[in-house]
């Protein structure tokens, strides 16, 4: 007769860590994102917390799975995506999705047109997203109680019942504006009740903003010479002051229009050219922003959409 082993009587919690994967999971969100501090150390806690979950299990004292779907709340380009893909990452490590993907989904991808058309579109999803996350950005979009032959109540439904159902299969994170979540977790209370984790994140100063700057250049084998880094430091000021401000998004595309009056600059000059001019993002290609004129950059019009 076999003897059953016996479950363990002590955890090593500092073990657990390193072995698990968390450790590597949250360096790389200390170095992948600029600032965020109060959002790291939330991740940080969510991690203790799922440890320690683990380690009760491990000893019998705990047995039903913690309610993990989340709500990020924050304004355009401040990293909620990126935060839930690490998250995706760290609940497989572990063990409470079987995957650790994470789907990225729109109003537009679970409510359909016309009636019979939500209820494979929302299911097909949330297929898509089993053993992973589901990341619903700007999901108070589901919700328009104004419009009676809308269908974003049938897809509310179906979610609010998987959510319920196969917690132990699937997280479910929604984002989105603060005061728009606000508005829609009142009006839809079985989500609220559902998500345990609310995460607040905030907007990037503008040092980290140039940080952020300086590092997507150097990922793409580009810098700033001085008169540049004044003038994107200029543009920066003014530019979190006007509407629309997407944060690194809105940086990313500043830097995005920089690279073309830079490549044209370079065109129209003609001659020889060397790394270091290929290279190299100065003041002219920084200034002719609309933004130095009191007008609005051409992200003015860009939509929420996933950082």
């Amino acid at each position: 007769m076999t003897d059953t082993p016996e479950a363990p009587q002590r955890i090593d919690l500092g073990a657990e860590y390193e072995s698990s994967g968390v450790a590597e999971v949250l360096r790389e969100l200390d170095e992948e994102l600029i600032g965020l501090a109060p959002v790291k150390q939330r991740i940080r806690e969510t991690a203790a917390l799922l440890l320690v979950d683990r380690a009760r299990r491990a000893l019998g004292l705990s047995q039903e799975t913690p309610t993990l779907h989340m709500s990020f709340t924050g304004n355009p380009g401040t990293g909620k995506t990126t935060v839930a893909r690490k998250m995706a990452g760290l609940l497989y490590r572990l063990g409470y999705v079987r995957k650790g993907h994470l789907v990225s989904v729109t109003r537009d991808d679970l409510v359909g047109q016309y009636i019979g058309h939500t209820a494979p579109k929302t299911k097909e999803v949330l297929k898509k997203a089993m053993g992973g996350v589901l990341f619903i950005d700007e999901a108070y979009y589901l919700y328009k109680p104004d419009n009676e032959r809308d269908y974003g109540q049938e897809a509310i439904e179906i979610l609010l019942q998987v959510m319920e159902n196969n917690r132990d299969d699937l997280v479910v994170i929604m984002a989105g504006y603060a005061d728009r979540m606000d508005r829609f977790f009142s009006a839809n209370p079985g989500f609220r009740s559902r998500i345990a984790h609310h995460i607040e994140f905030p907007d990037y100063s503008e040092e980290e903003l140039g940080r952020i700057a300086g590092t997507m250049l150097g990922d793409q084998g580009y810098r700033l010479d001085e008169g540049g880094r004044a003038a994107l430091e200029e543009y920066i000021d003014l530019r979190r002051t006007q509407p629309h401000f997407a944060n690194a998004r809105s940086i990313r595309n500043a830097l995005d229009r920089a690279r073309l009056r830079q490549a044209n600059r370079l065109f129209e000059a003609g001659g020889v050219v060397d790394a270091d001019a290929l290279s190299t993002i100065s003041e002219a290609d920084i200034r002719p922003s609309r933004v130095f004129r009191g007008g609005l950059d051409a992200d003015r019009a860009a939509p929420e959409a996933a950082e």
